[in-house]
C-alpha cells in the first residue's frame, strides 16, 4: 500500500513537511509505502505529475500552512487542478488535512481541505484532535508535543483504515455503486 502526502507549502522542507514527515514515519513503521509531493509549485506539469502518482496510491494526506487563516494559495490552486484532472483518481480513497501554523486559522484551514474529501466520497482520517501542528520554524514545530503526537496517530489512524480496506477487498467488499450525478441548476 502507498499514501501520499501532499505539501502544499512553498517552502519545500518548512513546518508543514516537518509535520507530514511525522505522519509518513507511522506510515512506514507499519509497512505502507510513502512520497511527500512538493505540490506547493501548482503549474500544470506539477499538477500531472501529482495525478499519475495519486493513480498508485491508496490514501492521501494534504497539508497547508496557514496563510491568512486559510490554506495557502498555492494547495487551493494545486487542489483545483488535481481534483478537474484526476477526480476519478481521488474516490473512496481515505484522506486526511494537516494545517501548520505560527498560531491561529488552522481549523479554517482543515475545513477547505476537507471539502475537496467530502466531494469526491473520501473516507476521511482523523486523529485525537484536529490535525494541526504549531511553530514558526521547523525546528518549533518539532517542539510542539501535542502536535507531533496527532500526526502519529493520524499516521496509526490512516494504517488502520487502509488495512481495513485491504481486508474487505479480500472478503469481496468493494465501495458502493455510485449513482450518476445529478446537476440541479436553480436559476430559471
Amino acid at each position: 500500500m502507498k499514501v501520499l502526502l501532499l505539501n502544499g507549502s512553498p517552502r519545500k522542507e518548512g513546518c508543514t513537511y516537518t509535520a507530514l514527515c511525522e505522519v509518513a514515519g507511522v506510515l512506514n513503521a507499519n509497512g505502507i509505502e510513502t512520497e511527500i509531493f512538493q505540490a506547493g509549485d501548482p503549474s500544470q506539469e506539477n499538477v500531472k505529475a501529482a495525478a499519475q502518482k495519486l493513480k498508485e496510491s491508496d490514501g492521501l494526506v494534504v497539508g497547508s500552512p496557514v496563510y491568512w487563516a486559510s490554506p495557502s494559495g498555492q494547495i487551493i490552486q494545486f487542489m483545483d487542478k488535481l481534483c478537474s484532472l484526476a477526480g476519478k483518481d481521488l474516490l473512496f480513497k481515505p484522506a486526511a488535512a494537516v494545517a501548520s501554523a505560527r498560531r491561529a486559522g488552522t481549523t479554517a484551514t482543515l475545513d477547505v481541505l476537507l471539502k475537496y474529501f467530502s466531494y469526491h466520497q473520501m473516507p476521511v482520517v482523523s486523529s485525537n484532535y484536529w490535525p494541526m501542528v504549531h511553530g514558526n520554524t521547523p525546528d518549533e514545530v518539532r517542539k510542539d508535543a501535542e502536535g507531533l503526537q496527532i500526526m502519529r496517530n493520524l499516521g496509526q489512524n490512516m494504517t488502520w483504515l487502509l488495512n481495513c480496506i485491504e481486508a474487505g477487498k479480500k472478503a469481496g467488499i468493494h465501495h458502493p455503486e455510485t449513482e450518476k450525478k445529478i446537476m440541479t441548476n436553480f436559476i430559471r
